[in-house]
């Protein structure tokens, strides 16, 4: 695990998940459907638990221009800046496991905010970096 610093916040918009692995991938799509081009732009998967048992996923993108998400009907979420610890996995499509895995092991930090939240960086379509805010 290392650390990773985001150097400021970053105002997204959402599309969230039926249901917890499974809605994933409609959430995404669906998230695909409201965007002109994907071209250029910084897709994040954002998760918590709702209560024991239950995982909200949101399916984000970068906001593109003031009031993209409104102008959508979407609703947004400002992912803070500040320091993380994050695992980067490449070729992630190969064993989609390895998220819930890199998670797991990020969440043992006694470290991490315990209000914060579970990040998924998407850096093309094959690598990802997953990360946990650590305390303020």
């Amino acid at each position: 695990m290392e650390k990773y610093h985001l150097e400021q916040d970053i105002k997204v918009f959402y599309v969230e998940a039926s249901s917890f692995p499974e809605g994933i991938k409609p959430a995404y799509e669906k998230l695909h459907s409201l965007i002109k081009s994907p071209a250029g732009r910084r897709f994040f998967g954002i998760s918590y638990p709702e209560r024991p048992g239950k995982i909200i996923y949101k399916a984000a993108v970068e906001e593109s221009y003031p009031g993209e998400a409104e102008g959508l009907g979407c609703e947004t979420f400002i992912i803070k800046k500040g320091e993380y610890i994050n695992i980067y996995i490449r070729d992630f499509m190969k064993d989609i496991s390895a998220i819930g895995k890199a998670f797991s092991e990020l969440l043992k930090d006694p470290q991490i905010d315990p209000q914060g939240y579970c990040l998924e960086i998407y850096e093309g379509m094959n690598n990802v970096r997953c990360l946990v805010p650590l305390k303020p």
